[in-house]
């Protein structure tokens, strides 16, 4: 959400930002909030002066009385109630205009970073760079679900049994190995200096809508039935909201978290939870990062958060390249965002495997998250970023991993959490 002052100050600006994101339906919502605010702030001019009057003829009553001018003070008494009627009838209407502002600011996108490039959609996102050669052998790599189902690892047809599809069992040396890279990731971050937490798996709706859009939380989210609960999609959601209206002293900026969670996703359309891997499921694990500072040192905090998940895929011996999101592929709370994508040997492209966003002072702003000053309290600035999440991420490993003979080599950083193994055979 962005701040009403840039409406009141500069409606191209908003207008313009609108545009490049390709969402001009949005347009008429900037001149709506504008003279929503102008009535508001009319409706409470109006409002304090009526106050000031009726305080003031309050303050007669009892003279008038003293004196003995007991229809002058019925008189006044009467103005005073009408008084009184219209002040409640103009709160009445600043209640519901501050309502309707809300609602429709909500909906209006955060401006987005000067550097952010112009593009329709995720088709005209930009590559920045890599990291590792792309390397593609000349013996076949197989569907990572066969690879994994050759070393005794998955049973999804259980799993469909108990639960349906998009649900999986891991099993034996590939649950470890899953929960090996969590590990590691885990440790990698806590030797960067990020505090770790384990955090609720549940949230209230209100958090929810604080740190992300309503049509997003619709897409993705489980409600719990009959509860103001839902199942998080990614732990930046209960993390962000650990510090919902809380003033942060400025010496404890900035607070640098990593978190591990389950993550729940409807994952709905058609795209394919029919498919028999592990591409697109409802339940996996993720270790998260997050990042509240002051708003100068945000872009700072940026650069650092995506190269620290570049870091740890190359110490799993995957290549990754860095993908700039365009306009039309960023969402509105973001400010900049990146995705990190895991190259795949079998397909012969990038895949995502993590996303790095700087949401500027949006979900702060929705949140109140502050900070305060020498000039008052102001909003702060929040950051997320994927350090690791499987299956995804196991999948890039599986197949940047796989020797020719159907085995998986355990990448060195791996090896301590695997009890020193070296190698996953092929079970027969």
């Amino acid at each position: 959400m962005i701040d009403i002052k840039l409406i009141r100050e500069d409606r191209d600006l908003v207008k313009e930002n609108i545009k490049k994101k390709f969402q001009d339906e949005k347009l008429p919502l900037v001149d709506e909030v504008y003279e929503l605010d102008k009535r508001v702030r009319e409706v409470q001019v109006r409002a304090d002066g009526l106050k000031a009057d009726k305080n003031k003829l309050s303050g007669e009553i009892g003279k008038l009385m003293k004196d003995g001018k007991k229809d002058e003070a019925e008189a006044i008494k009467a103005e005073i109630a009408k008084t009184a009627t219209e002040i409640a009838e103009l709160e009445e209407e600043q209640e519901k205009l501050t309502k309707d502002i809300k609602d429709k600011m909500m909906v209006i996108p955060q401006i987005m970073d000067a550097s952010v490039p112009i593009g329709k959609d995720d088709t005209e996102n930009v590559e920045v760079q890599k990291f590792g050669e792309p390397v593609v052998p000349e013996y076949e790599i197989p569907y990572h679900a066969d690879i994994i189902e050759r070393v005794n690892g998955m049973d999804k047809d259980a799993a469909g049994r108990t639960s349906g599809q998009g649900f999986y069992y891991l099993l034996g040396d590939i649950a470890r190995l899953h929960e090996a890279m969590i590990a590691y990731a885990r440790d990698y971050m806590i030797d960067a200096g990020f505090t770790y937490a384990i955090p609720p798996f549940m949230i209230h709706s209100d958090v929810v809508t604080g740190v992300m859009s309503f049509p997003e939380m619709e897409a993705m989210m489980y409600k719990i039935e009959n509860e103001d609960l839902y199942l998080i999609g990614t732990s930046e959601h209960s993390m962000i909201g650990k510090f919902k209206d809380q003033i942060i002293k400025r010496d404890e900026l900035p607070i640098n978290m990593t978190s591990y969670s389950p993550c729940f996703r409807k994952e709905g359309g058609s795209h394919g939870l029919e498919e028999r891997g592990l591409y697109r499921v409802h339940q996996f694990e993720k270790q998260e990062m997050i990042v509240i500072c002051e708003p100068e040192d945000s872009m700072e905090w940026y650069e650092k958060m995506w190269k620290l998940t570049v870091e740890i895929f190359r110490n799993f011996d995957v290549p990754v390249r860095q993908l700039e999101c365009c306009s039309g592929d960023l969402a509105d709370l973001k400010v900049k965002s990146c995705d990190i994508e895991a190259w795949s040997p079998r397909q012969k492209k990038y895949f995502e495997v993590g996303s790095c966003s700087t949401l500027g002072d949006a979900q702060a702003r929705r949140l109140g998250i502050r900070a305060k000053g020498e000039k008052g309290t102001y909003y702060l600035h929040t950051l997320n970023n994927t350090v690791v999440a499987t299956p995804r991420g196991l999948i890039a490993l599986i197949e940047n991993n796989y020797q020719e003979d159907g085995s998986i080599k355990v990448p060195k950083a791996l090896q301590p959490y695997m009890g020193g193994k070296e190698v996953i055979v092929l079970k027969k």
